[in-house]
């Protein structure tokens, strides 16, 4: 379940994943999203004042497919992405979006995988960049100015090689975020010229963690952030954010930090109590959205956190 403002999103718990979206004020049903047999709906939904995005994949038997529908939150209508000629098919499931603009992977006529930039309202897009098979481009994150975005070369063998990539959404060609060491970027955000990003090996004996970095502008050093969580680096608003990991006397608990440009070091802005468990942080409609699951001695029970973003 997701509160917004306005809306909440709840995923049924039946083997699709059915998606229902109310309108809290009136608690009118605007989205009730079945998945036809054989495919599960994935999360978390693209939303904001307006527009829903839902996807749906059948990953099982001899043809995977992945599919999203528009949702106009005014009406309940509903557009199959899949049958707008414009609009390049999705071949890989990572979707990112940020205040009316989601990015993809799609799969051109030449085999090449290419990083889409689309807009809900009208359904306009852009190519940003393309790379041969069987390399592809995955992890698109947006934010208010940029898209970031990993592209994977040799994916099958030894070289497999995973670096970062970030691109201005008002165009212009994708440049490299240098990494710290090869071939290990994992995932990252930009905002206003600056980047932060997380590196982890496959030998690393922890994946759940991951070193990050922040690089203020394309030629500025690269500056350490320490251990994170990997896979939480998130921009929303006018903020980059991710979550980190402490131990303390065998006792874990996590903390919610960010960063904007113009600031000499992050901000904790929200710690957990003692054997709590934050699910990683979505953005939607410029609100900061995470779960908090208390699963210490007392009563188990989660919560719904929101953070503002300006």
């Amino acid at each position: 379940m997701t509160a917004l403002p306005k809306y909440l999103v709840t995923r049924g718990s039946d083997e699709a994943g059915t998606t229902t979206i109310t309108e809290r004020a009136s608690r009118r049903v605007i989205v009730r999203h079945v998945p036809p047999a054989g495919f599960v709906a994935q999360s978390p939904v693209v939303i904001d004042d307006r527009w829903a995005l839902v996807e749906e994949i059948r990953s099982d038997g001899p043809s995977p497919e992945i599919r999203a529908y528009r949702y106009d939150l005014s009406s309940g209508a509903r557009t199959d992405l899949a049958q707008q000629r414009a609009l390049p098919r999705i071949s890989e499931p990572e979707i990112g979006a940020y205040d009316g603009v989601f990015a993809y992977s799609s799969t051109d006529s030449r085999k090449r995988s290419c990083l889409i930039v689309a807009e809900l309202a009208s359904l306009k897009t852009r190519s940003v960049t393309c790379v041969a098979d069987p390399g592809y481009l995955a992890d698109p994150v947006v934010s208010a100015d940029s898209v970031t975005f990993s592209q994977i070369t040799a994916p099958s063998t030894p070289q497999r090689c995973k670096r970062l990539f970030t691109a201005a959404l008002s165009g212009g060609p994708a440049r490299p975020i240098a990494a710290t060491k090869n071939c290990i970027q994992w995932s990252g955000a930009s905002l206003r010229g600056a980047t932060i990003w997380s590196e982890v090996g496959a030998a690393d004996p922890d994946q759940y963690q991951s070193k990050a970095y922040l690089r203020t502008g394309a030629d500025s050093p690269a500056q350490s952030l320490g251990q994170i969580i990997t896979g939480t680096i998130i921009a929303c608003g006018n903020w980059i954010h991710w979550e980190v990991r402490t131990v303390t006397n065998g006792t874990e608990s996590f903390q919610l930090q960010r960063w904007q440009p113009g600031l000499l070091r992050p901000q904790r802005i929200y710690a957990t109590p003692p054997d709590t468990a934050l699910t990683a942080p979505t953005c939607q409609n410029n609100t900061l959205i995470l779960e908090a699951a208390h699963l210490g001695a007392g009563p188990k029970y989660t919560e719904a956190l929101q953070a503002t973003t300006a």
